[in-house]
Order: structure tokens, then C-alpha cells, then sequence
């Protein structure tokens, strides 16, 4: 099971910590929403939880509790831009259909 971070991606993350004067690592996982049913959640992680499982690439800790694992093992994250937009990106091999809006995904 593994969860790897792109250079680009590795390089946001860092720079965005730096910023903010604190921080560890991104947490990473999923909910429930959406019209496909999950959602990718992102978020700057402070403090670990005992639960979490922990990813290393490139310089940059990947949190993920393990609930989420089960739908996002083997993904990605990746960070680009296109035109004015950037974000990361998720390439998540477990994911067979996606909401038209880009917003959601089922497994």
C-alpha cells in the first residue's frame, strides 16, 4: 500500500509550509459527496494522529488514515497548471467512474 507525491506536487507543498510558518505534512483521504459519491480531501497537518499511516516522497510527509486507504492506495498526487487554473491533480488507479463536474469519484 502506498500513497507518492510528485516532484512538482512536493515542491507546493513545501513552499506553501514554509509560508505558513508551521506544519508536517498534507493530510490526504476521502468523504463522502459529491454525485459519485467520494471526495478527495487535502489538508495541512500539524500534529499526527496516533491512527495515521505515513507516506514519505520527495521531501514531503503524506498522512492518510486508514479508512481512506482502501480508495486511494496506489495514488498520486501531482500538481499543475493550465492557463489561470492550478491544483493538484489525483491519479488514483482504484477510481472506475467520475461526476461530470470533476468533483467526485466511486470506486
Amino acid at each position: 500500500m502506498t500513497i507518492s507525491i510528485t516532484p512538482a506536487a512536493a515542491e507546493h507543498v513545501r513552499n506553501f509550509l514554509e509560508k505558513r510558518g508551521k506544519g508536517i505534512g498534507v493530510r490526504f483521504g476521502v468523504r463522502t459527496s459529491g454525485c459519485s459519491g467520494m471526495a478527495y480531501v487535502l489538508e495541512f497537518v500539524d500534529e499526527a494522529d496516533d491512527a495515521d499511516l505515513v507516506f514519505e516522497d520527495h521531501g514531503v510527509k503524506v498522512f492518510v488514515d486508514p479508512k481512506s486507504l482502501v480508495y486511494i492506495d496506489g495514488t498520486e498526487l501531482d500538481f499543475g497548471r493550465e492557463g489561470l487554473n492550478e491544483g493538484f491533480i489525483f491519479n488514483n488507479p482504484n477510481v472506475k467512474d467520475a461526476c461530470g463536474c470533476g468533483e467526485s469519484f466511486n470506486v
